[in-house]
C-alpha cells in the first residue's frame, strides 16, 4: 500500500482543528480531568441565554453560552504553579480537545497542576472579537487563584500558556490585568486577576493589519491591535512562533519590544521555516523542542526548580 504524506496549509489546519468555591463540583465527564467548574453563577456577562453549550464530535465547541474550566491534576505534584491552558479557534471555535487537554496532560507529567478554559464562541457582534472570551479568562483566573490554597498550590504563582486565539487571550490575560473587562457581580471579582507569567505560542490578532484575520501586510510596520494595554501588572512572558505563520511573528517580536522597554523580563523564540499550529506538525525538527522551551524559561526565572 502507498502513502502518501499532505502537508497541509498552515491556514487549512486553522479551519480543521480548531464559581467561586461554591460552584466547583466534581463530574463524569469523558477526558481525565478530575474537576469541572462552571466561571458564572448564573448568565455569563451580556449573554440572554443559558444553554447547553455545542459540541459537534466532541472534538471541539462552535458555541460555549455557559463556560467552564477542567482542571488537572498529576498524580506526583512537584510544584506550586497553577497553569492556565487558553485553546485556539479564531473566537469562533474553542479547540480545547486538541490544543487545551493534551497541552493540560504535558503539564501534568511534569508535576504541574493546569486548567483547560473552555471560553465563549462564537464571536459577539457590536464588540470585539475577544471580549466574551477576555471576560471568562479574568474570571478563571480568580477562581484559580481562591482555589490555589485548597489544591497546595501558591496563589501568586499562575501562569497561562495560549494558542492563536488563545495566544491573544494569553497575552490580553497578561497585559491588561489592571483594565476590568465585566462589571463585578460578587465577592469573586474582588480576587485579582493578575498572572504572574505568560507563555503564548503563535498568538494571533496581536497587530492592526491582522486584528480580525491573517495580516494583510505581514505584519511589517503594522502597531499593536487595540486592546493589549501594558499595565502595572504586565507580567514576564515566554513568546513562540513560527517564522511561516499566516498570523504574523512580527507581533510576537512587537511584544517582546515592549515588554523589554518596560524592564519586564521576556524571552522570544522564533521558530525558521515553522508554520501556524506548530504543534500539531512532527516533521519540523526545530520545533519539537517547543514545549521544553517554556520550561526551561521558567526554570530560569524561578517558577519551577
Amino acid at each position: 500500500m502507498n502513502f502518501v504524506k499532505i502537508r497541509v496549509s498552515s491556514a487549512t489546519l486553522f479551519i480543521l482543528l480548531f464559581v467561586p468555591v461554591f460552584f466547583l463540583a466534581r463530574v463524569s465527564i469523558p477526558v481525565s480531568a478530575q474537576e469541572k467548574i462552571e466561571l458564572w453563577p448564573g448568565l455569563a456577562p451580556g449573554e440572554t441565554v443559558r444553554e447547553p453549550n455545542v459540541e459537534p464530535g466532541g472534538s471541539r465547541a462552535t458555541r460555549v453560552t455557559t463556560p467552564f474550566l477542567l482542571v488537572y491534576r498529576p498524580e506526583k505534584v512537584t510544584s506550586d504553579i497553577c497553569m492556565l491552558v487558553l485553546p485556539g479557534g479564531g473566537y469562533s471555535t474553542c479547540f480545547y480537545f486538541n490544543e487545551g487537554i493534551p497541552n493540560a496532560e504535558w503539564w501534568n507529567a511534569q508535576g504541574i497542576t493546569a486548567a483547560v478554559l473552555v471560553y465563549r464562541v462564537p464571536r459577539p457582534t457590536g464588540k470585539p472579537i475577544y471580549v466574551p472570551a477576555w471576560q471568562d479568562a479574568q474570571r478563571a483566573v480568580r477562581i484559580l487563584r481562591t482555589n490555589a490554597p485548597k489544591w497546595g498550590l501558591d496563589p501568586e504563582k499562575i501562569g497561562v500558556q495560549g494558542f492563536s486565539a488563545g495566544g491573544h487571550l494569553a497575552l490580553l490575560t497578561a497585559l491588561s490585568s489592571q483594565t476590568p473587562a465585566y462589571e463585578p457581580i460578587d465577592e469573586l471579582d474582588s480576587v485579582s486577576c493578575r498572572v504572574n507569567f505568560a507563555l503564548p505560542v503563535y498568538p494571533a490578532y496581536v497587530l492592526d493589519d491582522g486584528a480580525s484575520g491573517p495580516n494583510q501586510r505581514k505584519g511589517n510596520d503594522a502597531e499593536l491591535a487595540p486592546g493589549l494595554n501594558f499595565d502595572a501588572g504586565s507580567c514576564p512572558m515566554c513568546l513562540l512562533h513560527g517564522d511561516r505563520d499566516i498570523y504574523s511573528p512580527m507581533g510576537s517580536v512587537r511584544i517582546y519590544s515592549e515588554l523589554r522597554k518596560k524592564g519586564i523580563p521576556c524571552e522570544l523564540h522564533i521558530f525558521a521555516d515553522a508554520v501556524h499550529g506548530f504543534m500539531f506538525w512532527n516533521d519540523a525538527a526545530n520545533t519539537q523542542s517547543w514545549r521544553d522551551r517554556g520550561l526551561e524559561w521558567m526554570k530560569v526565572m524561578g517558577y519551577v526548580h
